[in-house]
């Protein structure tokens, strides 16, 4: 089992840029695909980015295609999601989540997320 906190929220401008952390505990955070998720109000939770148990596959939604990266520690058992050009569609709570089947499904363990607001 794993538990995740997130961290590096905040209030940006659009066009600004902000690098969220996840945290994870336990000793089989490199087993894990991780993947950063987010909720805007009065929406659906959606897909943001994902990365494998190496760091060597990862994906993104279309729509952060370009500006978002994700990456990971497995020495720090740490996930980001390094965050450019923002806009302020972007504005959402993010979740990170980690999946022992793959980066497209099976993500059983969530953080409580941390907000991210982009001021136009």
């Amino acid at each position: 089992q794993v538990q995740l906190v997130e961290s590096g929220g905040g209030l940006v401008q659009a066009g600004g840029s902000l690098r969220l952390s996840c945290a994870a505990s336990g000793r089989t955070f490199s087993s894990y695909a991780m993947g950063w998720f987010r909720q805007a109000p009065g929406k659906e939770r959606e897909f943001v980015a994902a990365i494998n148990w190496s760091g060597g596959y990862t994906r993104y939604a279309d729509s952060v295609k370009g500006r978002f990266t994700i990456s990971r520690d497995n020495a720090k058992n740490v996930v980001y999601l390094q965050m450019n050009s923002l806009k302020p569609e972007d504005t959402a709570v993010y979740y990170c989540a980690a999946s022992r089947s793959s980066v497209w499904t099976g993500y059983d363990y969530w953080g409580q997320g941390t907000q991210v607001a982009v001021s136009s």
